[in-house]
């Protein structure tokens, strides 16, 4: 089985694409697998619409554990495994809270063990604020390393927003070089076109 591993900074929308692109691929009942620091798995079930309303939010560090749904995709004239993976969003400096900092370290860890990386940002934030202010150090040192693999996919979200678009070409100049698809999790614009990618890498 071939994992995805969904990473960013916090509130980029992370669960939301996770849950919403899973409902895309024709899950109605989300089987949670939650898998904490020290390694201990629990799942959970809940129909879409109460995934998102109980796992997403503003407050930055809801996800404190790797999050993970199996799908199975069309490929070809089969059919692929593929393990959808919601991580702990990613913060600049040293956290204060230590259970934060250890679901941040849990993400990075799994990072060399993906397959395929979707790396999202806010497109928004991006345009309203700045490359600067909305992309961190952390997210460049996620598309360095990057470039020295295959199976990385920048996702511009929150293209629904107001100055999105402007965000969008600040992103395509400071990530030069990656694939980006302009997507909203909110409402499944873009999820054909990440579809079609992750195909290509399972």
């Amino acid at each position: 089985m071939s994992r995805c591993l969904v990473i960013g900074k916090t509130n980029v929308g992370k669960s939301v694409f996770v849950l919403h692109f899973a409902h895309y691929l024709g899950v109605s009942e989300v089987r949670l697998t939650c898998e904490d620091p020290e390694g201990r798995r629990r799942e959970k079930v809940f129909a879409v619409e109460n995934a998102v309303r109980d796992l997403s939010g503003a407050t930055p560090h809801q996800t404190l554990c790797l999050q993970s749904i199996k799908l199975e995709l069309p490929v070809g004239k089969g059919r692929k495994l593929l393990e959808l993976v919601d991580t702990s969003g990613l913060s600049e400096g040293i956290h204060s809270d230590i259970n934060v900092r250890r679901a941040m370290a849990q993400t990075l860890a799994n990072v060399r063990e993906a397959k395929i990386i979707l790396h999202m940002v806010d497109a928004s934030r991006a345009g309203m604020t700045g490359a600067v202010e909305a992309i961190g150090e952390v997210d460049y040192q996620v598309a360095q390393f990057a470039q020295m693999r295959g199976g990385y996919l920048i996702l511009a979200n929150k293209m629904d927003l107001p100055a999105a678009k402007t965000g969008l070409a600040l992103i395509r100049r400071e990530f030069a070089g990656h694939t980006i698809i302009p997507i909203s999790a909110l409402y499944g614009h873009g999820f054909r076109e990440v579809k079609q990618y992750v195909c290509r890498w399972l």
